[in-house]
């Protein structure tokens, strides 16, 4: 089997304090530098993060913070395999694992039917 995950961002670290002139992080940061600092907990697929970053499907700090919620509710009710939706975005998540499988603008989607799924968290 092919493990076609990957881990958001190294192991946490603890947290530094800012150097006083030190500059900020900038505004347009990139998305993977986002993902690394939202959420060390969760796990993209390769195919996830593809479609994310491609379709700018503007999964942010919030969101993913949101999202972190969503899959700790799904977990505490057994949850296995669970469609997060978060405003317009609905997020597949393999809750065990905390990887994110998939995501995708219901505006855009063409079907938006969803299988293999035993759970849903509006977030």
């Amino acid at each position: 089997m092919i493990d076609r995950t990957a881990a958001i961002g190294p192991a946490p670290a603890p947290a530094a304090r800012p150097q006083p002139g030190a500059p900020a992080a900038p505004a347009g940061a990139a998305f993977g530098d986002l993902l690394q600092r939202a959420s060390a907990r969760l796990t993209l697929s390769n195919h996830a993060a593809k479609r994310i970053e491609r379709r700018d499907l503007g999964l942010d700090a919030p969101k993913l913070q949101r999202l972190d919620a969503a899959i700790d509710r799904a977990a505490s009710k057994g949850a296995r395999n669970t469609v997060v939706m978060l405003d317009n975005l609905a997020v597949i998540v393999d809750v065990p694992g905390r990887t994110v499988v998939t995501a995708l603008d219901t505006t855009r989607g063409k079907e938006n039917v969803f299988t293999n799924i035993d759970s849903v968290v509006i977030a």
